[in-house]
């Protein structure tokens, strides 16, 4: 049809026939694949093999069940052995294959999971349709993509309880000049049921969200000519997880030790100021130079200012010229405190947000020291990781009419964790050889 076309109106229609092409090569390939996954009757020595009951299966018969491929549907015929005691059949190919359990061949999973950690599912069906010719539904994608998440999970579990044991290879490499550790959370919307007895952010209402807790470290290895560091290119690597603070602190002391935290000269943790974040810290990373994200710190000055000058954008400027020019970002936090508690303001309301500000600037005075930490040139703004909490998990998790299980939203972070960190085929590579 295509070169009748081309006879018709002189042109050729390339998409068409890459198409036709395409198809031709995977019916091809498909053919050749179904050949080679044609398995032989086995010889009498193999006709039994022990059943997970303690008892022998023995031989029945070749059985046949279609697996969709990289090329297409194939037919794998291979052999089917029964146990006569507990009734419980197995095929040994579907292990060797790693087809047990699955109408996938790992090829196709491999790319149902790449789809699934970027987009959503129903975008992924269509990507796997456009790109690969390969027809699958969304529930495939998710369901496939969740499983290969939960693998992910598994596996890092067993990393982390390595960690909690002290368990770890000792740290061999060059040095490292400067090693960040940053860490927050952000909301993600789940489902009703994993909101029970949560209380929402406003009194009286039922949490909506969940928060998913994110870590990031990065290398630095010099600066510019201004002095300004400058972060090394393609060194972020990302963990989280909806979970407990404390089971987040062994997840990302694990990630920082995989990192090179035992092989670094300086040791930096960032983060705004949350208890959280510095009680963690100081649990997992003691001695590490602490630093309170200077953006966060701006934000609650800005907060005292909009309170002092309410509807008077003028004025809340100004203010914030003084305090936070002349003193925060030069690190002056004892008289910027002084300043703040000197205030003597008419409503108690606007008193007491005053004195809430002014604890949180004491707490964190040492976090604070921005003259100090410019001198190193160190970073002093978190954008790193406010960034990955977009990138990671908003652009993911987070878009219109999404609502997620625990599990399944830990299951996705964590395979686009390892996407994004460059270890997905490292971890395919380990399923092969498993």
């Amino acid at each position: 049809m295509v070169f009748q076309g081309r006879r018709k109106t002189g042109h050729l229609d390339l998409e068409a026939l890459e198409t036709i092409v395409r198809s031709a090569m995977h019916r091809a390939g498909a053919a050749a694949l179904g050949e080679v996954l044609r398995f032989p009757v086995p010889t009498t020595e193999q006709r039994s093999l022990p059943c997970a009951c303690g008892q022998q299966a023995y031989y029945r018969e070749l059985r046949a069940r279609a697996v969709l491929t990289a090329v297409g549907t194939v037919i794998v015929s291979r052999p089917y052995y029964l146990c006569p005691h507990c009734h419980i059949g197995q095929s040994p190919a579907d292990v060797e294959l790693d087809i047990e359990n699955s109408d996938f061949s790992p090829g196709v999973r491999r790319m149902q999971a790449l789809v699934g950690q970027d987009a959503p599912f129903d975008h992924g069906r269509e990507q796997m349709k456009m790109l690969a010719g390969l027809e699958v539904t969304t529930k495939a994608v998710e369901r496939t993509a969740e499983a290969i998440g939960d693998d992910i999970v598994k596996n890092e579990r067993q990393e982390i309880q390595r960690a909690v044991q002290l368990d770890l290879p000792l740290g061999v490499g060059p040095r490292v000049p400067v090693l960040y550790v940053q860490m927050d959370g952000t909301g993600v919307p789940v489902v009703k049921k994993e909101t029970e007895g949560r209380k929402g952010k406003i009194d009286g209402q039922p949490a909506h969200t969940r928060e998913a807790k994110l870590g990031c470290v990065f290398t630095q290895s010099g600066w510019d000519e201004e002095g300004y560091p400058i972060r090394d290119p393609d060194s972020t690597t990302y963990t989280g997880a909806i979970e407990t603070a404390e089971e987040f602190g062994r997840r990302l002391y694990l990630e920082a030790w995989n990192r090179g935290w035992s092989r670094a000269v300086k040791k930096v943790v960032m983060g705004d100021g949350a208890e959280w974040i510095w009680n963690l810290a100081e649990q997992h990373f003691p001695g590490a130079i602490q630093i309170v994200d200077l953006f966060h710190a701006s934000q609650h000055l800005w907060d005292v200012a909009r309170c002092l000058y309410p509807n008077d954008s003028p004025g809340q400027k100004a203010w914030m010229k003084v305090h936070q020019k002349r003193l925060l970002d030069k690190g002056k936090i004892g008289k910027l405190i002084e300043a703040l508690r000197a205030i003597r303001p008419s409503s108690s309301e606007v008193a007491q947000k005053i004195r809430t500000e002014a604890d949180y600037f004491r707490r964190n005075a040492e976090r604070m020291r921005y003259t100090t930490f410019r001198k190193q040139h160190l970073f002093v703004g978190s954008g790193v990781i406010e960034a990955g909490c977009k990138a990671v998990i908003g652009s993911r998790l987070k878009q219109s009419g999404m609502f997620w299980t625990v599990r399944g939203a830990n299951a996705i972070l964590a395979l686009r964790c390892c996407h994004l960190n460059g270890r997905f085929e490292d971890y395919w590579e380990g399923r092969r050889a498993a």
